[in-house]
């Protein structure tokens, strides 16, 4: 901290931050910058609500030494609590610790009031259960002087005498909990076999419960689906956010920090399984079911996810030639991840593609079927690093492709998280440029009758990715964006709503204010230069990666769009090819996959046979490295222009009227091609990494692409 300056204050995941005063509460802190932080109890140190983590080490990313010294000591307050109900050691009282140096504040899922929307919904295709672990209730011959025997052999005995289970062997837990079992049980007990050859539990009688818990750890989100075995029923589903975005938001930035700090792995580990173990216990705690009932557990990542998970060093991941550890299945007990669950649960990862195509793309071709269909298929799964696949039964090609973080809020300025009062609708009026807008939370748009009422207690915080989406698309319908990503600073003049923002313009989406009956108050949303110029490097990085798979495939055309993920089944399909994230398609077949992902790890969890099938399937995918790609740099300049610089669109066009292109030789689509140079003063405005890129499709001028997006990444 520079001498003479008030403290830093960072909090994260929400990446809100301000100086206060030496002596602020980090509650107080919190609720001056917005932060959705929880109390009940005022401040006065008795409900716990208001629990932080402080970081600790040094943050370059921040340009701070963050340190729970920075702090106030524990109070008598905090020691009390501690007493009564217990409070980790890493954890504070939001409410009792007071700044004293600059520190990154980490606000745990828990004590957030409206916390992060998972909306990772399930929905299965059709296939035959058949799970891996199976339960067996048997009677054993009690032991005789003449007979005596050992306990252990009579059961396996029982077990292929009732059942023709041969050649089994048992956990050493079974050994430890099998005569108290056979005790209580008058010598009938019910074990759980694993994939035919393990015994891995074992319980006094009938014992019926077998549960197992599908996942998808991914970068920014877990889910999890507690699911009953027997008959594949999804009983309860949840998720959480990524304690890992303390350490970075996109996957190169934690890759990074496991780089520069000494155990940063290990650290970062750790935080992932901590999270999981927490959401399994309390999504059978919910549920009203034991964890040690849980008896298999499946899981997804992307290659980062999957070996921070594994405890395997990522560095590998971060430069070329993207090494895996292994990208074959991995089958592990899951007590070497530390999950809560029963002592013999087995945990199975899908097997990875390639050093950045992970196990949850296997997923995703599991749950899509790609390779039974014969129509090309194009699968987008929407993240920091969007995972692409296209293909069909005669061949699969996959690559991936850094479209960073902007599409899930950073970068933008007025952008966040999907969460209650996000906008996630939004259409503006093409007459008057007059927007209406919804928000989660609320069922009402925002020019409705009672759509203050129905946000009272959200307000109106930010907009989300979805929405990000949706205003750039129906800006560029309107015509206040051009096509290559200017803010035309002519429209002022029919509108109020283009604003002079230093030497370009932005759209003020909504003017703010206080809010009603002691509601927060919503912050101004605007949408400047520099937001749609990181969005147009995000598009263009997932077009390209598309692209660059239909020139390997040899095809123009795909028959079909699936966008998956947790924020690309919320995309509008028409938003998402009137701003060009997708090759131009069939608007009615291009839609949502949901979490395909989760999915596939649901399926691979009630499957063996779905086990042997994604593993034999992923052997034959074609990788496809964008990064020595040379088309990859020429496809991503074309696709920097709303919704292309010179891609035909003709079912786009035929479901909506676009803008015409200027200049340029004609289209196919009856559109003009090319682009228009700069317009006013708006042509100078560039977001950061976007000189380059937006100078570079108006000119062709020829830059390195990737460098581009990594540029932006990193700002």
């Amino acid at each position: 901290m520079t001498t003479g300056t008030e403290p830093l204050v960072i909090f994260t995941p929400s990446g809100r931050r301000g100086r206060f005063a030496e002596g602020t509460t980090v509650l107080d802190a919190a609720r001056a910058l917005g932060v959705d932080l929880d109390s009940v109890c005022g401040g006065r140190g008795l409900c716990g609500r208001c629990q932080v983590r402080p970081g600790e080490g040094e943050f370059p990313k921040h340009g701070i030494t963050s340190t729970g010294e920075h702090l106030s000591e524990r109070g008598p307050d905090e020691a009390e609590y501690d007493r009564l109900r217990g409070l980790a050691a890493d954890r504070r009282l939001g409410c009792r610790a007071a700044v004293r140096g600059d520190v990154l504040i980490d606000v745990p899922p828990e004590s957030q009031v409206h916390r992060q929307v998972v909306r990772k919904g399930v929905s299965v295709r059709d296939f035959v259960i058949d799970p891996v672990v199976r339960l067996y209730e048997v009677e054993l011959e009690r032991p005789t002087l003449e007979l005596p025997g050992g306990d252990l052999a009579r059961l396996l005995a029982a077990l292929r005498r009732e059942w023709g289970l041969e050649g089994l062997t048992a956990d050493l837990q079974v050994l430890r909990d099998l005569q108290p079992a056979l005790e209580a049980g008058g010598y009938r007990v019910t074990v759980a076999v694993h994939d035919g050859r393990d015994v891995t539990g074992v319980w006094p009688g009938l014992h019926d419960r077998a549960l197992g818990v599908a996942v998808d750890v991914g970068s920014t989100t877990i889910a999890a689906h507690l699911t009953d075995l027997a008959d594949g029923a999804v009983i309860a589903s949840d998720g959480v956010m990524n304690p890992q975005i303390r350490f970075g938001e996109d996957l190169m930035s934690r890759v990074s920090y496991a780089m520069l700090h000494e155990g940063g792995a290990r650290e970062m580990t750790r935080a992932v399984r901590e999270a999981l173990a927490s959401l399994i216990h309390s999504i059978a705690t919910r549920a009203d079911l034991d964890p040690l009932d849980i008896l298999e557990i499946a899981l997804v990542g992307n290659p980062v996810m999957h070996h921070l998970l594994l405890g395997i060093d990522p560095v590998p991941l971060g430069s070329a030639p993207f090494a895996l550890a292994t990208d074959a299945a991995v089958r592990i007990k899951a007590s070497e991840l530390d999950l809560p669950v029963h002592p013999g649960a087995r945990a199975y990862l899908l097997p990875c593609i390639a050093g950045h195509v992970g196990a949850d793309s296997a997923g995703v071709i599991l749950a899509e079927t790609p390779y039974l269909a014969d129509e090309t298929t194009l699968i987008v799964d929407v993240g920091t690093n969007a995972e692409i696949v296209l293909g069909n039964r005669e061949r699969l090609l996959a690559a991936s492709s850094p479209t960073g973080p902007a599409f899930e809020g950073a970068q933008i300025s007025c952008g966040q998280r999907a969460a209650p009062g996000a906008v996630e609708r939004v259409r503006i009026d093409r007459d008057t440029l007059e927007p209406r807008f919804k928000v989660i939370g609320s069922n009402r748009w925002s020019d409705e009758t009672g759509f203050a009422a129905s946000t009272r207690r959200t307000g109106v915080t930010g907009v989300c990715g979805s929405g990000i989406v949706e205003v750039i698309a129906e800006l560029f319908l309107a015509g206040v964006i051009l096509e290559d990503g200017t803010i035309d600073g002519s429209v002022a003049a029919r509108s109020p709503r283009v604003i002079p923002d230093g030497r370009t313009y932005a759209y003020l989406l909504s003017e703010g204010g206080p809010g009603i009956d002691d509601g927060p108050s919503s912050p101004r949303l605007a949408l400047t230069q520099n937001d749609v110029r990181a969005i147009q490097l995000a598009k263009a990085a997932l077009y390209a990666g598309a692209r660059l798979l239909m020139d390997h495939l040899g095809v123009e055309t795909v028959d079909r769009v699936k966008l998956a993920g947790a924020f690309g089944s919320q995309i509008d399909p028409l938003y998402a090819m009137v701003l060009g994230l997708v090759p131009d398609a069939p608007v009615d077949r291009v839609g949502p996959a949901g979490n395909a992902a989760g999915t596939g790890a649901l399926i691979a969890l009630l499957s063996g046979e779905a086990r042997r099938e994604i593993e034999a399937v992923v052997r034959t995918v074609e990788k496809v490295e964008t990064a020595i790609e040379p088309r990859f740099q020429e496809h991503f300049v074309d696709a920097m222009a709303l919704p292309h610089r010179t891609a035909p669109m003709p079912h786009l066009a035929a479901a909506v009227q676009l803008p015409p292109r200027r200049g340029g030789p004609s289209g196919t689509s009856g559109r003009a091609g090319g682009t228009s140079g700069p317009r006013g003063a708006a042509a100078t405005g560039a977001g950061p990494g976007s000189n380059d890129a937006a100078a570079a499709f108006r000119g062709g001028r020829r830059v390195n692409a990737r460098r581009v997006v990594a540029a932006t990444e990193e700002r």
